[in-house]
């Protein structure tokens, strides 16, 4: 059966201009990446759609690999409504890696009101990958966990599946779990950054995406300021991301890192194994730039069998 929601989570849903897509990688690690999910939704059929370019195409391994993912929607500047709330959306994904010509344009409405008119001429054939080689992501939604403020505190209300109760510790990696990027980077970034998503894998096998608060360096990692109650106690991989946006996402910066966190009931510690990211200034040229650069990733995604 289809999972729906109320109007307060779809204004949310069909509102924001940034959220947090996480999906899972082979060790049961998470990754989460900021996207622009622009509204797309069909509360009847109980789906979530957005695109993403055929250049970005570990993502799109990953979810043929593992198709259990989850859209975090935390953030409310630049977008249409100032709702408080955290709305997680879990479920499974999907994708045909054929381009649609057709579907893409049928969203040019969404489109240009949250990332802006596509641009012509010149710029526009350099922008021709980023715009027309992208796929539809459609995910089967599971279950929705709605808290009623933006940093996830306060009960939760449940639409879907139930939820079950935290997962079991994972074995550690055989490299150790001690911090292999440098802990005083990883701290600022999340001080320094407005937003800051924590993601693990949920004993049910979906990916499961908590805000921070708060970062301090340590010796043995980064301390993390996350809501009380959702991080299960043990240790276990994690994703780690930091981003800020501008409107319609002219200016924007990632810090992504996977890891290992561990809690204990009253701290919870994190190691950054690994580390990615980009910062592009609010420039409509820079943005051109950096977004026309994904044409020669599309190599890359051939040879992987994502890309015809």
């Amino acid at each position: 059966m289809s999972v729906s929601w109320p109007d307060d989570v779809d204004e949310i849903l069909a509102g924001d201009l940034a959220a947090g897509f996480a999906y899972l990688t082979p060790a049961k690690g998470v990754v989460i990446t900021p996207m622009a999910p622009l509204g797309l939704r069909d509360r009847d059929a109980g789906t979530l759609t957005f695109s993403t370019s055929l250049a970005l195409w570990k993502k799109l391994d990953r979810i043929r690999r593992n198709p259990s993912v989850a859209i975090a929607y935390h953030a409310r500047e630049h977008g249409f409504t100032d709702r408080p709330g955290f709305v997680l959306i879990q479920g499974r994904a999907s994708f045909d890696p054929e381009p649609d010509r057709e579907w893409l344009e049928s969203i040019t409405p969404e489109w240009d009101r949250y990332l802006g008119p596509r641009s012509k001429g010149l710029s526009g054939r350099m922008l021709n990958t980023y715009y027309w080689e992208r796929v539809a992501i459609e995910i089967e939604i599971e279950r929705i966990v709605s808290w009623p403020e933006t940093l996830a505190t306060g009960t939760p209300q449940i639409y879907g599946d139930a939820r079950p109760a935290g997962p079991r510790p994972q074995k550690p990696p055989k490299g150790g779990t001690a911090p292999r990027e440098d802990a005083s980077k990883v701290a600022a970034h999340v001080e320094r950054l407005p937003h800051t998503l924590l993601g693990w894998c949920g004993a049910d096998g979906m990916p499961e995406v908590a805000p921070v608060t708060g970062a301090t360096a340590s010796d043995d990692g980064v301390e993390l300021e996350v809501p009380a109650g959702t991080l299960p106690d043990g240790g276990r991989r994690a994703g780690l991301t930091s981003h800020w946006f501008m409107p319609r996402m002219v200016g924007q910066e990632q810090r992504i890192h996977t890891g290992w966190v561990d809690a204990d009931g009253g701290g919870v510690l994190y190691s950054p194994h690994t580390s990615a990211g980009y910062r592009l200034p609010a420039s409509k040229t820079l943005m051109t730039l950096g977004s026309a650069s994904l044409a020669m990733r599309m190599r890359a995604s051939r040879k992987a069998g994502i890309a015809a």
